[in-house]
């Protein structure tokens, strides 16, 4: 195993510190840094801030013109030595900025201050929601080191989903005498920007920066009086900080050619002060017009500059935050002809969600600033949390680096509050919209991070989604209530909307919530009767649009587990409700299914899908080893549904899938397709056909690589015992994002941040063994590694915490909640015996018998934030 692997089991089950980046390794970083629903700026691995995708759309090369952060540094008694805060730019140098003077053939830009002294050089490490930069240079007087994150805390949306990014620079002296420092950021007013094209250009004009300072922060807002406050380019920007010794610069010098940033550095690498510039509205309103070589069509910089004098090693954190506020969504795609009668009106516009919890980008700061102690703490006590589990750490680094997909523009949250996905994102759009059922099956990490918002997806693809016979289109319409997309429903879409109301039901254990969703949820299930299995044999064999944008044709497990998977868990949700008739009639067709394919699709390998060429068009996989082929065994594995298919043939499959589409270098593949691995690179192909007879045209993507499948097939090796062969997979697909060769923070496949790479929080459930069951009291956990020394997060929609467990002579177990609370009737234990000397919580004695490896509490407990469940046996 280990040479088809292209691991040691040392390599694949080593613990250690999360990956430092250094030299080329720093070049594709961009670390998104923003809220839910918010838009996000992010921080390139060198130390800088690009990708500003802030203005309600994606964005990607977006470098907001001198927006960047510069320290000033004077020993006593020697010259200043005035810095960029960030390692030197890299090659090439040819030039690829769309500004005045750049461009290729123009050299490097100047917008991000490329061409003034910089740090010699830097680390990164990112441990998301946290990066960390130590920055180096042996000329300075001092170190820095940089801390840059935005709240993230589980359960907790509306905290997780302010537009802001927050950075804290740390500054040591480092000689042995005094130093005085000034460490100034820059920020463009770039207000009226459509989201997407160069900044410079008509939209500018009417600006204004303004320097704010009250109950302890100070900084600049920056405001254009050219919108009103209903159109989506109205907005404000700010940058600020809670630091009391500041200097400032409202505006930049106005010049021709290269003057604003000529006086910028010229002032500041001399004085580490800010001489006051402010333009008068007439001013301002002047140079909005008149002829073009009149016209400003560059925007105005601001510059706020935080002040400090360093004994010998003396060190200062400098916290600063840049802020936002873009209140007004428009939909920008699609055509206007679906917005309106006549269709000549503007496209659909909303209010996002924050603009309901904010006024403005001061308003914005100033909530930060009066919960700063909180908010981090809180952060940081889930990033505490999950990084001390005890998994390898690219695993941990596959698990938490994905969540940041939540926050991307992927990502938008509507006025009510709903949630709502593309796939991923275009460079400056987002791909395939609607929340796409398909694409989302995989997707993981909401569901147990913010299981309200996961449920809100629920809500809004029963209510808005689903017609009158069942059928489900699988691309919600927005605005919300708009004409239902007419194309036919997904299989897969539909078939894992049923599992999923199960999963989101277990984790929240509201019976009302499933029981207001159970008739439309009845009637999704029972549309598969009319449509791919109309003689009710618990076997598809209609026309089945699924997530590979084409239609399978014929009995296949990949629709069929989704199917089966659908069918029990109906059942089980059906039997709660008190829907025994329907319960009873899925499990008959749940077990007719499960026999068919058992017996007629498994080849001894893997199981196969059988069609008609005759009927069926191009693009089916046939006798392939389809690795999707067991996603609705792996969705149940999840939501502990148990077994669909017969035990020993779905180790079997996926062995196979294993042996047949793991690839340790991709030298040798021929792929006609879009390219997501190549050269050495490691990868699991969507499919082989490892017994001949290819189709002439297989199904688009076949010989492709999908991060997001990549996480389902080896979350289930891990699953079904094959610890090796599933952390192989994750190993090689890690290793693809080395930060060289792509962003470690932005695994794409049809466009960037793609959602279905949310199938690895999956990893971390399967790893611990995590079972819960909230409408039961119910938890569980069988560690897969480290068994007598294991420590993992958990999370459910009422709390988190962590999972230990250690070994030896006694047995000891601790549950801690960390963050809310969870009442619990039973806690499922793989390390236990029917002898357990002792359970108490927070030292006091807990009355509870244990029947084989379940914990059963007499009565019910609640395990408040902070206080720990003990068992000893």
């Amino acid at each position: 195993m280990a040479k088809k692997a292209g691991y040691s089991s040392t390599e694949l089950l080593a613990l250690g510190e999360q990956r430092r980046y250094k030299g080329k390794d720093l070049d594709q970083i961009a670390f998104p840094l923003g809220g839910i629903g918010t838009g996000t700026v992010s921080l390139s691995g060198k130390g800088g801030l690009v990708d500003w995708e802030i203005f309600n759309r994606p964005n990607k090369g977006a470098v907001l013109p001198h927006s960047f952060v510069t320290l000033y540094a004077k020993k006593d008694g020697e010259a200043p030595i005035t810095k960029v805060v960030q390692a030197p730019p890299s090659p090439p140098f040819s030039g690829s900025s769309n500004v005045p003077y750049g461009g290729i053939g123009f050299g490097v830009s100047r917008e991000n201050g490329a061409g003034l002294p910089h740090f010699a050089d830097c680390t990164f490490r990112g441990e998301y929601p946290f990066a960390y930069i130590d920055f180096d240079d042996v000329d300075m007087p001092v170190d820095v080191t940089l801390e840059a994150y935005n709240p993230f805390i589980p359960l907790n949306d509306d905290d997780s989903g302010i537009p802001v990014a927050i950075l804290t620079y740390t500054v040591t002296n480092k000689t042995t005498k005094p130093v005085e420092i000034t460490l100034a950021a820059n920020l463009a007013n770039v207000i009226g920007y459509p989201g997407k094209g160069s900044f410079y250009g008509d939209f500018l004009g009417q600006s204004h920066n303004q320097f704010y300072s009250e109950d302890g922060l100070s900084g600049l807002v920056m405001t254009s009086s050219r919108y009103h406050e209903q159109d989506f380019r109205f907005g404000s920007m700010a940058i600020s900080t809670p630091w009391d010794d500041v200097t400032h610069q409202s505006y930049w010098y106005r010049g021709a050619w290269f003057d604003c940033l000529q006086y910028f550095w010229d002032e500041f690498s001399s004085t580490g002060e800010f001489k006051e510039r402010l333009y008068t509205a007439e001013e301002t309103e002047a140079s909005q017009v008149g002829t073009q070589t009149q016209k400003r069509s560059t925007p105005d910089i601001g510059s706020l500059g935080l002040k400090a004098k360093l004994q010998p090693g003396e060190t200062a954190s400098l916290p600063l935050y840049i802020s936002w506020y873009f209140p007004n969504f428009q939909k920008y795609w699609g055509s206007r002809e679906g917005s309106c009668a006549c269709g000549q009106c503007e496209p659909p516009t909303w209010r996002n969600y924050y603009a309901g919890h904010f006024t403005d980008a001061w308003n914005v700061a100033q909530y930060v600033k009066g919960n700063a102690k909180r908010l981090h703490a809180e952060t940081k006590l889930f990033h505490d949390a999950l990084f001390a589990s005890s998994l390898p750490p690219y695993v941990l680094d596959a698990v938490s680096s994905q969540s940041s997909i939540i926050r991307s523009t992927t990502c938008l949250r509507l006025e009510d509050g709903t949630f709502y996905g593309f796939e991923g994102c275009h460079g400056d759009s987002g791909c395939c919209e609607g929340s796409c059922t398909h694409v989302w099956n995989y997707a993981q990490t909401l569901a147990f991070l913010f299981p309200k918002l996961e449920r809100s997806l629920r809500d809004a693809d029963y209510k808005y989604n689903q017609f009158e016979d069942g059928r489900m289109c699988f691309r919600l319409q927005l605005p919300l209530g708009a004409d239902k997309w007419t194309f036919r429903a997904a299989a897969d879409g539909q078939m894992g909307g049923v599992m999923k109301v199960y999963r989101d039901w277990k984790l929240c254990g509201d019976e009302e919530w499933l029981r207001s969703l159970w008739p439309k949820v009845k009637k999704a299930l029972e549309y598969a009767w009319q449509e791919w299995d109309t003689d009710k044999d618990g076997v598809m064999e209609g026309v089945q649009h699924n997530t590979y944008d084409i239609e399978f044709y014929g009995p296949n497990t990949m629709m069929g587990s989704f199917y089966l998977g659908a069918l029990k868990a109906g059942a089980e949700m059906a039997e709660h409700l008190g829907d025994t008739d329907s319960a009873e009639e899925y499990r008959t067709i749940l077990e007719s299914g499960k026999k068919i394919m058992d017996n007629e699709l498994f080849n001894g390998d893997y199981y196969i899908q059988k069609y008609d060429p005759e009927v069926a068009p191009k693009y089916q996989y046939g006798e392939g080893c389809l690795s999707d082929q067991m996603i609705g065994q792996w969705f149940a594995h999840i939501v502990g549904l148990g077994y669909l298919f017969d035990q020993a043939k779905v180790k079997k499959t996926m062995e196979s899938i294993f042996k047949f589409n793991w690839r340790s270098t991709m030298k040798d593949h021929a792929n006609c397709q879009r390219i997501y691995a190549l050269n050495d690179e490691a990868g699991l192909l969507l499919c082989s056909w490892p017994h001949g007879n290819r189709p002439p045209l297989p199904f688009v993507y076949s010989d492709e690589v999908w991060c997001g499948i990549e996480y389902q097939v080896a979350s289930h090796l891990l699953y079904e015992g094959k610890t090796a062969e599933g952390l192989a997979i994750v190993k090689g697909l890690r290793d693809r994002h080395d930060g060289n060769r792509r962003n470690p923070w932005n695994e794409f496949e049809c466009g960037s941040h793609y959602a279905r790479s949310m199938a690895s929080w999956s990893l971390l459930t399967a790893l611990s063994g995590y079972q819960f069951d909230m409408s039961a009291g119910k938890l569980g956990f069988n560690p897969l590694i480290n068994q007598d020394d294991f420590t993992s997060f958990w999370s459910v929609d009422s709390g988190w915490g962590t999972f230990q467990q250690q070994g030896g002579e006694d047995t000891t177990v601790k549950l801690k909640v960390e963050y809310g609370s969870v009442q619990l009737k039973e806690l499922v234990l793989s390390c236990l015996t029917d002898n357990c000397a002792a359970v108490a919580l927070d030292g006091e004695p807990i009355r509870a018998t244990v029947v084989g490896n379940v914990v059963q509490f007499k009565e019910p407990i609640t395990i408040a934030c902070g206080q720990t469940l003990v068992l000893k046996a």
